[in-house]
């Protein structure tokens, strides 16, 4: 029986978005990859369906009743055949919150792991990815956790190209940034991509060639998600002014930003010294791929 899980960190390498359908929703393009930080799962005893949560950003998802983590959970005991027994989740929750990292679409999807398992659910892994997907766009990538090229709303997924080791280091202002919100300034830019997939190699032979074909690419939210919040217009200056610094971009509608490293060693001194710059800020070093089933 599985007892634990662990939820990493999603980082969108790139990410186009074109104009709202009919329906409202944002075609996209990107490509998505895995840290191997992230949150935590476990399961506890308990006398009803429950989520409790700890941690570094607990606080942020304080009062929150009806969390991502909780609704999987739902979802996927509604497809379970009679009653099944309480089960309580413990949330380790390590990664900020409205972040652009995924953190909720990745805490359901290890919890759709965690409960079925624990439960002996006769569910595959179509049926649980099926669940996450109803959960949000990032939903489905972030139930595999493993490199992808994501289409469509996010639920049209591709392998990605083969990738070389990624060192990176991840940094958040420490503000929270609505993705509604950015993508209503987005909208209200009316500066829609493209969003057919670029043409990329079936593998990047070094991190350095993966750097260079990134700056061809775009992500469509990072500007209006820095009118939002100019703080991560901060990030992004004092990153890419950094020696070690190959590409830095924002990942997902923000806040977070990443740069890659030509290596492990530049990577340490590179989040060494913003973290000492900038003690404010949430930096963390890391490195960039999966899956990670045992980070």
């Amino acid at each position: 029986m599985r007892l634990s899980a662990f939820a990493p960190a999603k980082i969108n390498l790139f990410l186009h978005v074109g104009a709202p359908g009919a329906d409202g929703y944002h075609p996209l393009c990107s490509l998505m990859v895995f840290a191997d930080v992230g949150d935590r799962l476990a399961l506890q005893d308990a006398d009803v369906l429950s989520v409790r949560v700890h941690g570094a950003f607990a606080d942020k998802l304080a009062g929150e009743g009806d969390n991502l983590v909780l609704r999987a959970a739902r979802a996927l005991l509604a497809q379970a055949r009679g009653p099944q027994p309480p089960v309580g989740i413990l949330l380790d929750k390590a990664l900020p919150v409205a972040a652009g990292l995924g953190g909720g679409s990745s805490d359901a999807g290890a919890a759709l792991r965690l409960v079925r398992d624990a439960l002996h659910l006769p569910l595959d892994e179509a049926a649980l990815e099926e669940v996450a997907a109803s959960l949000g766009a990032d939903g489905a990538a972030c139930f595999r956790a493993t490199p992808v090229l994501a289409q469509g709303r996010g639920e049209r997924l591709s392998p990605a190209p083969a990738l070389p080791p990624i060192e990176a280091v991840l940094v958040n202002p420490r503000v929270e940034v609505s993705t509604p919100a950015v993508y209503r300034a987005f909208d209200g830019a009316g500066a829609f991509g493209e969003v057919d997939p670029p043409p990329m190699p079936d593998a990047f032979e070094s991190i350095e060639e993966l750097a260079a074909w990134l700056g061809f690419t775009r992500n469509d939210l990072e500007a209006p998600a820095v009118g939002l919040a100019p703080q991560i217009g901060d990030v992004l200056e004092t990153l890419r002014e950094e020696r070690e610094t190959l590409f830095a971009r924002m990942s997902g509608s923000g806040a977070t930003c990443f740069a890659l490293c030509p290596g492990d060693l530049e990577a340490d001194a590179l989040a060494a010294r913003i973290s000492a710059l900038r003690p404010d800020w949430w930096v963390v070093r890391c490195r960039l791929g999966g899956p990670w089933p045992d980070a």
